[in-house]
């Protein structure tokens, strides 16, 4: 058994490996580096997330998460404004190559009309939701000689409707509480139950972005899980303007945006 200790004025650290063989590289020197990075990494974010949680506004009540596919949703229902500039940012990534892109989830269509005002060649857009489709037809008119075209249902179900593409943007949520439990609260970022088919649709040096979910940086298995289906990613932080009483399950000044390579 072996023990790593971390103490500070603020918290005590304590791992406590309980045999030999978990973590057991040839040299007992190399299994003490290891078990030591591991031990001041985690003291380094707690003090990191002590700063960041001084920032954070203190926002309404999570509301209990029903099946949305066949719910009217109200504007603030799908996005609040203060997603817009991060809407903003991930176009201006996946437009880069203005080329053939994939959108999962239109919502208010925000991003669906930056996209369009950046510029594709084709513009593929996922929807499950019965009154956001309403909505995604009355946007639409307004671009009569666009090549735009809706895939109605979950991805899940549409995705055999898939082709290639230059870039994918997801901005989806859970449907359902269970779907949250799962993929959100069990996952490194909602969005990875999703990498495996981002990268299967994806042409060579294709680009991926999505809704990460990160404050200031991407966690070791975040970074670990794209690594599993990219070739490379890149981050940037984007700065943001939260309201006090903001409905979302988002609380901080910032978030990691990723542009994920092919």
């Amino acid at each position: 058994m072996s023990r790593k200790f971390r103490r500070t004025s603020d918290f005590e650290i304590v791992l406590e490996v309980k045999h030999d063989r978990f973590i057991a590289p040839p040299r007992e020197a190399q299994r003490n580096w290891l078990l030591n990075k591991v031990v001041s990494e985690f003291a380094d974010d707690l003090n990191q997330l002590n700063r960041l949680a001084a920032r954070f506004v203190p926002g309404l009540d999570a509301p209990q998460i029903d099946e949305r596919t066949h719910t009217e949703l109200s504007d603030e229902d799908i996005m609040e404004d203060w997603q817009i500039p991060l809407m903003r940012a991930m176009a201006s990534i996946a437009t880069e190559t203005h080329g053939d892109l994939l959108e999962i989830g239109f919502g208010r269509g925000v991003s669906a009309g930056i996209i369009q005002d950046m510029g594709v060649r084709s513009h593929t857009i996922v929807e499950c939701n019965e009154s956001v489709i309403d909505r995604f037809h009355g946007w639409k008119a307004g671009y009569p000689d666009k090549d735009i075209r809706l895939l109605a249902g979950r991805w899940q179900d549409v995705a055999d409707q898939f082709s290639d593409y230059d870039a994918i943007f997801f901005h989806t949520y859970p449907l359902n509480e269970q779907e949250y439990v799962d993929q959100a609260v069990n996952s490194a970022t909602f969005a990875e139950h999703f990498f495996p088919t981002a990268a299967r649709f994806l042409r060579p040096g294709g680009v991926f972005t999505y809704m990460t979910n990160e404050i200031d940086s991407l966690s070791r298995g975040h970074q670990r899980a794209l690594l599993r289906y990219f070739s490379a990613f890149g981050v940037q932080l984007q700065p943001l303007q939260l309201p006090s009483d903001v409905r979302d399950t988002w609380w901080a000044d910032s978030m990691v945006i990723v542009r994920a390579v092919k």
